[in-house]
């Protein structure tokens, strides 16, 4: 991103929005891939079924608001929105000092679910339609950094104390929603006032447009959703792991991706997404089925560093192909309904990975996503990409 683009981009209010964003993040990804996993399995004794059914009921509150919440963007102002948001999130990482039995567990993760998408939505409102790879993959610097940073600091605290970890996962998202009050009180972009009837009926012309891309969004997240309850203790029963290699290898394999990112963005704003989201579903593909052999510690650090860039392949060329399908007026609404399609696979993954995971075992899990991960590639490689918004030759 050069100088220009990033000033236009990294505007005051824009500064403050991806604060929080690395905030929520942060919280978000040690709430979901080592809190609840490792807390709700060592802490309180639950299953692996139970933990995926929390990740689970997470992603489907977060997936189901999300049309609502971008409908509410486009007619509300976004303090008030992400405000409201931070505080359900807030509410449900303080229940979770309580939860210690099932239903409980899995509803404190339901209620700190719902306010995750809104702030994230606002920032993709914010991106220009002429650089939409690109800042797309600083977007997503910022949100993997946040994302990636939050379970290497939850693994280390947890060895140390676990009533601490909760504490500081507590402390950041009242940080979070006490920044929240800063935001100006506008709506997230200037519209023309559209009725809800004839927002969702040209969405719906999008999807019909786009509908080849549909399986691929759900099986996406469905592949990468069955991975988060098995993590930790595929990488401690299977790898041979303690808790500081697995923070070792979320750190090689996030830093991978967030170096790669930017640059990626780049690339498959000027040479189209399609090799970009075929040969890193093929990596992940393969490097997934290569854990399963349980390779030596060295050898699984090497694989974290591929799968980050493979991940940094995929994520802006991703996520620009989107973009195009966005309504131009209705980014709130439209980023909310891709964001609830897409999250679809989301949504059952964690469950049916814990599921999995108690009646077979964690390698399986792994194994499975590694063949999905690879049916994803092969299906790309036969995908006509030139009749899709966005991914015609560049100009």
């Amino acid at each position: 991103m050069n100088s220009a683009s990033k000033r236009s981009f990294l505007q005051s209010d824009m500064l403050l929005y991806i604060v929080i964003l690395f905030l929520v993040e942060f919280v978000r990804g040690a709430a979901l891939i080592s809190f609840l996993p490792i807390y709700g399995e060592k802490e309180l004794g639950l299953s692996l079924d139970v933990i995926g059914a929390a990740i689970t009921a997470s992603f489907l509150t977060d997936t189901v608001l999300k049309l609502v919440i971008g409908y509410l963007l486009d007619r509300f102002s976004v303090r008030t929105i992400v405000c409201i948001a931070l505080l359900f999130s807030l509410v449900g990482i303080a229940v979770l000092q309580y939860a210690d039995v099932a239903w409980m567990f899995i509803a404190a993760a339901a209620v700190y679910g719902i306010g995750i998408s809104p702030i994230w939505i606002v920032c993709l409102t914010k991106v220009r339609e002429d650089r939409r790879a690109t800042q797309m993959g600083f977007l997503y610097t910022i949100w993997f950094v946040g994302l990636g940073a939050g379970p290497v600091v939850t693994n280390l605290l947890l060895d140390y104390d676990t009533e601490l970890t909760y504490w500081v996962l507590a402390g950041v998202a009242l940080a979070a929603w006490l920044l929240s009050f800063l935001i100006n009180e506008q709506r997230s972009v200037h519209l023309d006032v559209v009725p809800f009837g004839q927002q969702l009926s040209i969405l719906g012309s999008r999807l019909r447009e786009m509908k080849l891309l549909l399986p691929g969004m759900v099986l996406q997240t469905l592949a990468a959703g069955m991975l988060m309850p098995i993590l930790p203790s595929f990488a401690v029963n299977d790898l041979g792991m303690t808790a500081s290699q697995y923070s070792m290898l979320l750190i090689i394999g996030g830093g991978c991706t967030v170096l790669g990112l930017i640059p990626m963005g780049k690339l498959s704003d000027a040479h189209g997404k399609k090799w970009f989201l075929i040969i890193g579903f093929l990596l992940f593909g393969m490097i997934m089925l290569a854990l399963t052999g349980k390779p030596p510690i060295a050898l699984a650090l090497f694989w974290a560093l591929i799968l980050g860039f493979s991940y940094s392949a995929v994520l802006p060329a991703w996520n620009a192909l989107l973009a195009a399908y966005v309504p131009p007026g209705q980014q709130g609404l439209g980023w909310g309904v891709l964001s609830t399609v897409e999250g679809l696979g989301g949504m059952i993954g964690p469950y049916i990975g814990g599921l999995l995971a108690t009646r077979f075992s964690q390698s399986s899990v792994v194994g499975l996503t590694g063949i999905l991960f690879i049916f994803i590639s092969s299906f790309y490689v036969f995908f006509p990409f030139r009749l899709f918004r966005g991914e015609g030759p560049p100009p």
